[in-house]
């Protein structure tokens, strides 16, 4: 019995050690990508200009001033945002068992977005240390206006009947954001270039602003990947292990609505991310939730980092928004993902 199982579990560790090699190469490629979006932009920097900036900063330095007041923000905002949206895709696939499940896709990003318009137009808040409550708001009402549709009818919330839920809830919510911006100038003025999804022009503050509701989100979803992994075996098969798997549910959407309000706030609806980096790295990962959401805690900065920097240097001395560079990425990547047979696999 020994001899015959021994195989087996030189497999597995042999696999373990290869996905931890895997995810210690992502960590090798991340730290690349933050010395680059710390040097590059339409004023090219040294690496060492950029460590200086951070390790021995000398203020009357002018390239070391414009990496701590302007690219340094950018990039932390970048590395909290990317794993935010990342991470919460993964916890929303595997808690409604729906490969299609995303932030911008279950319309939690533009129930977000909406709120922060609202409040901006309706009360005059353009801080993220006061929207941010109603990003936080607008994502969970959001989030419970599309399953109470997808709900409705036979079959329960399916899940391509979330999906186009999803699709239905977002667009009137974004017709309505923008009905709102177009009403009043100075709104417009406010939110366009944050409507548009992007890092540039944050000031440190709001990155310390949103930080504790992403690390809470990003550590409650590191320690529920186990219960993750057994909801994703199905629901009949969940309970029969003892899972109370409302309870997952209601504390996955609670922390999907932390990080998705959170990541909005700081930087605005960026669509695509959630979406993607998840399905990317299970690729590399296979179903278990434990080595996704280590993956994407990593994989989603880099992405969107990694967007960053060709938004920088595609229409030099101009920037295009992050938000554009992920649409246009990600688009193809749910062509392929609608387009599988076996959509609900995963």
């Amino acid at each position: 019995m020994v001899a015959e199982s021994a195989p087996a579990i030189s497999t597995q560790v042999g696999w373990r050690l290869a996905k931890a090699t895997g995810l210690m190469v992502l960590v090798g490629v991340l730290l690349l990508v933050l010395v680059l979006s710390l040097r590059i932009g339409s004023l090219g920097l040294t690496t060492r200009d950029a460590l200086d900036a951070i390790f021995n900063y000398n203020p009357e330095s002018y390239e070391q001033t414009v990496v701590r007041s302007l690219r340094l923000p950018r990039t932390l905002i970048g590395l909290g945002v990317g794993a935010a949206l990342a991470v919460s895709g993964a916890v929303m696939q595997a808690a409604t068992r729906n490969p299609l499940a995303g932030p911008s896709i279950l319309g939690v990003s533009s129930g977000a977005a909406f709120a922060v318009v609202t409040a901006i137009y309706f009360l005059g808040i353009a801080t993220p240390e006061g929207y941010v409550w109603f990003a936080f708001g607008g994502a969970a009402a959001a989030s419970i206006l599309v399953y109470a549709v997808a709900s409705a009818g036979r079959g329960g919330a399916t899940p391509v009947k979330l999906a186009l839920a999803g699709v239905i809830v977002s667009a009137l919510l974004g017709s309505w954001s923008t009905a709102l911006v177009l009403m009043d100038q100075e709104t417009l003025d406010q939110v366009r270039f944050w409507n548009a999804g992007s890092l540039a022009g944050r000031p440190l503050g709001i990155f310390w602003t949103v930080l504790p509701f992403m690390g809470i989100g990003l550590i409650g979803a590191i320690l529920l990947s186990r219960q993750l992994n057994v909801m994703s075996m199905g629901e009949d098969t969940a309970r029969a292990l003892g899972l109370h798997t409302g309870r997952v549910r209601l504390i996955s959407g609670v922390l999907v609505v932390m990080m998705t309000g959170a990541a909005v706030a700081a930087a605005g609806p960026i669509g695509f991310v959630g979406l993607a980096v998840p399905h990317i790295v299970r690729l590399f990962t296979g179903p278990d939730y434990r080595w996704t959401i280590a993956y994407c805690l990593v994989a989603g900065p880099i992405l969107l980092l990694g967007a960053d920097i060709v938004g920088r240097v595609v229409v030099r001395p101009a920037e295009l928004q992050v938000g554009i560079i992920t649409a246009l990425c990600g688009a193809p990547i749910l062509i392929v993902i609608a387009r599988r047979r076996r959509v609900a696999d995963l």
